[in-house]
Order: structure tokens, then sequence, then C-alpha cells
């Protein structure tokens, strides 16, 4: 799995305010005990400057378009789990298209618009669904 650029910059924010919480409430809750203070001290200031990192980071970069729109999943069959398995993904922006996955011969079948009440495999002709609500 891929670790996005964006989510870099969320996920040292977050990290950084729980260290800031958590050094804290560990200096605020403690009896002034020197072994408090010793490890309440650095957490905080490790999280100010994380926070300070973590804000100055670049955001997400420019997605091109062009490579989003071409995007296919993988053409994998998917294990029998008692019945045919399929996946559906649906583009949230314009041109909304779907794909539709059919687990048992591994094709993928696109169809503009969202997904379909009824699909049948284009390829070994088996029903994946009836109704929206399966």
């Amino acid at each position: 799995m891929a670790i996005r650029p964006g989510s870099r910059k969320v996920n040292t924010v977050l990290a950084a305010w729980a260290c800031l919480i958590l050094g804290g409430g560990i200096a605020l809750t403690s009896t002034a005990s020197d072994f408090a203070l010793a490890t309440a001290a650095p957490l905080a200031l490790a999280g100010a400057v994380m926070l300070l990192f973590g804000l100055s980071m670049d955001g997400e970069g420019e997605v091109d378009p062009e490579s989003v729109a071409d995007w296919e999943p993988d053409s994998s069959k998917m294990p029998d789990a008692g019945r045919v398995m399929f996946r559906v993904d649906t583009t949230i922006e314009p041109p909304i298209r779907t794909s539709i996955l059919c687990g048992r011969c591994g094709k993928v079948d696109w169809v503009d618009g969202r997904k379909p009440k009824v699909h049948t495999c284009s390829e070994c002709d088996t029903l994946l669904w009836e109704s929206e609500e399966e």
C-alpha cells in the first residue's frame, strides 16, 4: 500500500497533537515527580516541533486528471465464497463511470453512470446481482 503525499502531512499533524496532549496530560496530572516531568517535557517539545514541521509540509500535489480517468481495477479472480463475488467501483467526479469486476472470471466491465440494478458478466454470462439491496 502506497502512502499518498497528502496523508503524510495529516499523519504528522495528528501525531504532533497526540504528543502535545499526552505530554501536557502527563505534566498536569502528575504530582510534580522528576520522572513525570522528564517524560512530559520532551514529549510536548517534540510535539510542538512536529506540529510546526507538519504544518510546513507541502499538501497534496497536483493530480493528473488523465491518470485518474485512465485508472482501471486489476482484473483478477476472487475466491468462491458460496456465491459469486464481484467488485464495483464508481467515479465521484464526471464523467461518472462504474467498473464491475467479475470474481468468477476476472473480467472488468465498464458502465456509464452509477451502479446498475442488474448486471450479468459479459465474459462468462454469470448474473452478479439482481437488485441494489444486495
